[in-house]
């Protein structure tokens, strides 16, 4: 997980003088890595016990450690491409500059979102989509819209999946889950008080929870077994949940593609079910 993305997804959620130390590394990250504990802490007009203090919160024994760990994410952090214009997306932009924030924002949601997620995680929760007698799939407004894309894909795998865009239907079908089963819960927030319930219901029902919710600490990753992580930075002109969605989608369909790689017969499922839906097309022009 890149430790730039780590600090920037819990600024928020940072005493005050945490939060200067981490605003100063996240908006100026080359500057920090030529600068020693002292001169951060001149910089940001804090002690130095305080930035050393600041990296161990972050998990580094020193702070050489966390300069270390910016190093290495500079130098894997993604760069919008050449003619490409990352940042916010202004009322007073013309059509090409939101075209070319719109797409490099996509593209960074999508490349952070990769980089959170350890292939150590992604793979338990392969295992327990696997092993899963029954999947259900929660989610509330836009992160209905991908649960209902990512069941689709899952019930092409012949997989037993849950979902009903319906809040209430998914409140009955969570009360039903057991031990054997699984849910997969999506909220960005982790705040949807829907889909709390829904997990909640699951987990007393002894089901496991896999949560994809964003890095910042929350209810539903509380509530989780397991939890996948989606970065987005969404301002108020994007007030869609636009690269959010992108995110979700994007770590759904990397689940989907490594379930594909697992099971042996999965283009045998994937081609009945493109076959079914021919043929109900060649059916509907006969008629």
């Amino acid at each position: 997980m890149s430790v730039l993305t780590k600090i920037l997804a819990t600024l928020d959620t940072m005493a005050p003088a945490d939060r200067q130390i981490g605003q100063f590394i996240v908006d100026k990250p080359d500057e920090m890595l030529r600068l020693s504990s002292v001169a951060l802490a001149e910089q940001t007009g804090r002690s130095q016990s305080s930035v050393v203090k600041f990296a161990q919160k972050l998990g580094y024994p020193s702070y050489q450690q966390l300069k270390l760990a910016v190093s290495e994410a500079r130098v894997q952090q993604w760069q919008a491409p050449p003619g490409m214009v990352h940042g916010s997306i202004d009322r007073a932009d013309g059509y090409v500059a939101v075209q070319q924030k719109l797409v490099a924002g996509k593209l960074a949601a999508m490349q952070q979102t990769m980089s959170v997620n350890s292939e150590q995680t992604v793979a338990r929760v392969l295992d327990l989509l696997d092993q899963a007698d029954r999947i259900h799939l929660a989610g509330v407004s836009a992160s209905s819209l991908v649960a209902r894309d990512f069941a689709i894909k899952l019930m092409k795998l012949g997989r037993n999946v849950l979902h009903d865009s319906d809040s209430h239907v998914q409140l009955a079908s969570a009360a039903s889950l057991g031990p054997r089963d699984v849910m997969l819960a999506l909220s960005h927030s982790g705040t949807s008080i829907e889909t709390l319930r829904i997990a909640e219901l699951a987990n007393e029902g002894g089901a496991t929870v896999v949560a994809i919710a964003s890095l910042r600490d929350n209810p539903l990753s509380a509530i989780a077994d397991i939890v996948l992580h989606t970065a987005s930075d969404e301002d108020d002109v994007r007030s869609s949940s636009i690269t959010v969605r992108d995110a979700q989608l994007a770590l759904t369909d990397l689940l989907f593609i490594l379930l594909v790689q697992r099971q042996a017969d999965a283009g045998d499922h994937i081609r009945k079910s493109e076959a079914a839906v021919a043929a109900l097309k060649l059916d509907g022009r006969l008629r």
